[in-house]
């Protein structure tokens, strides 16, 4: 049942991702940068009602008063990543725009990432790590400036159920060069969702989002230790199973 409910559900992400992406590349020659985020946030939705109806897979969040509220108070949120799920579901939960930091060859991929090309976000090449990170500071210096918050992966990549990659400290630095607070957000997705699976399984991702934390006067290394800290101890309430 769980295979045929992933291969729909792989059918229908298809289905709407290829006449949406196409219907975003035209409407960008005429809309707005955050109009047309809005309209991407439309198939997001979509998406996650998909996983929701298809899948049998339900977000639970809590925390969601630590989200930045208002267009001037943005934030850089970290997050744990153990699958594609939480990429989809996150925009969802904002009330104001954010920009992804993601590798340039997501770019290349047909519709989705083309569609994604058109977004206000950064890509990065990830074999040119100083001039990554000169990037980052760059475009989100302008990016929170005008309110749009941005949203990393410490880990870089997607880690599986009850593991943890090495936290790298680009989020915490861009925070301190930034002065913009941080927000720390754990999420259960891999056991829905695991890593490089075909097969999801129905069930409850918990996304808990963390209370701001300040940057100012910290070092990067130490806020992203803090940063890592409380992931990886809500990790460990919100699935015990998965790390014992």
């Amino acid at each position: 049942m769980n295979l045929l409910r992933s291969i729909l559900h792989q059918l229908w992400m298809a289905a709407t991702v290829v006449p949406w992406a196409l219907f975003v590349l035209v409407a960008s020659l005429f809309v707005s940068s955050t109009r047309l985020y809005w309209l991407c946030v439309g198939w997001l939705r979509m998406a996650v009602a998909g996983g929701r109806v298809i899948l049998g897979i339900r977000n639970r969040v809590t925390g969601r008063e630590n989200l930045p509220q208002g267009a001037r108070d943005p934030a850089i949120l970290l997050v744990k990543h153990q699958s594609t799920w939480e990429t989809f579901a996150l925009p969802t939960l904002m009330p104001h725009p954010l920009a992804y930091v993601f590798k340039r060859e997501l770019l290349f991929v047909p519709f989705f990432g083309w569609a994604m090309g058109r977004l206000d976000m950064i890509h990065i090449d990830r074999g040119r790590r100083a001039q990554a990170f000169a990037k980052v500071v760059r475009q989100g210096r302008r990016l929170l400036a005008q309110g749009t918050g941005v949203i990393m992966f410490p880990e870089g990549t997607r880690t599986a159920r009850g593991q943890a990659g090495p936290y790298k400290s680009g989020g915490t630095r861009l925070a301190v060069e930034t002065g913009v607070p941080v927000i720390p957000i754990a999420v259960t997705s891999a056991r829905c969702w695991p890593r490089k699976a075909f097969v999801k399984r129905p069930g409850i991702v918990d996304i808990s989002i963390g209370p701001a934390i300040p940057s100012a006067g910290r070092a990067p290394e130490e806020l992203m230790r803090e940063v890592q800290q409380w992931i990886e101890t809500e990790m460990r309430r919100l699935d015990p199973e998965a790390y014992r």
